[in-house]
């Protein structure tokens, strides 16, 4: 399944939602321009790296820069469906949560669900030495969010079959209910067999989703300030 559009319109333009979107397609072009050595050592310093953050605390006192990874891996890709897909699925879910939060409110919404499914992915793979990069975890929360303060907006989406293209509306709740059980069925089966996963932190799209759903409710503008 893959999301093309919902039928909810924005009531003010969501600048903070653009502003993420440029960011990381200005992140993904400074990749664009490193050779394959300076973008693996790109993303070993700016990725998150579950074994790197489980030295103890005198060495993570002396290396604090260790955490900036969960803030800093939100904007790398590793390629351009990878990015292209994360900023379509925000461009179609953020504007909405964007306008019930306000923007200084948002920004601080995506990101500490970035923080949360970056550290989901943390307990769940902690010895892995891998970077793990993207803006989906944060993207996740958004979605949560969605979930939760738009259930029935109707989310035109293309679903092939074969080789046809099928186009269907599905009520919000649907179509992101489907896709976080489709996450956590592929997070759960990732712990049996990490090598089915494909590199993908399922695992962190769960906790990035659990995370929007329990923790929008403090980030919503307050009632005298949604109209």
């Amino acid at each position: 399944m893959f999301p093309l559009r919902d039928t909810i319109p924005s009531r003010r333009p969501p600048l903070v939602m653009w502003l993420l979107v440029l960011l990381n397609a200005l992140v993904f072009a400074h990749e664009l321009r490193l050779p394959e050595r300076g973008i693996e050592l790109f993303f070993e310093r700016y990725g998150v790296v579950p074994a790197r953050l489980r030295l103890d605390w005198a060495a993570l006192l002396a290396a604090p820069d260790a955490y900036l990874g969960l803030v800093t891996s939100m904007f790398l890709h590793g390629g351009w469906l990878h990015v292209l897909g994360n900023l379509w699925t925000l461009s179609i879910f953020g504007d909405n949560v964007e306008d019930r939060m306000g923007p200084l409110r948002f920004l601080v919404f995506y990101t500490l669900c970035g923080v949360v499914a970056g550290a989901a992915h943390v307990y769940f793979s902690p010895d892995s030495s891998v970077p793990t990069i993207g803006a989906s975890g944060a993207i996740s929360g958004v979605m949560g969010a969605y979930f939760v303060l738009f259930p029935r907006a109707k989310v035109i989406t293309l679903i092939p079959v074969l080789f046809y293209p099928l186009f269907v509306e599905l009520p919000a709740f649907v179509f992101l209910g489907l896709w976080f059980a489709s996450q956590l069925l592929s997070g759960t089966l990732s712990m049996v067999a990490p090598e089915a996963a494909g590199g993908i932190a399922f695992l962190a799209h769960v906790g990035g989703f659990v995370a929007g759903v329990t923790l929008h409710w403090f980030f919503l503008r307050p009632a005298r300030g949604r109209d």
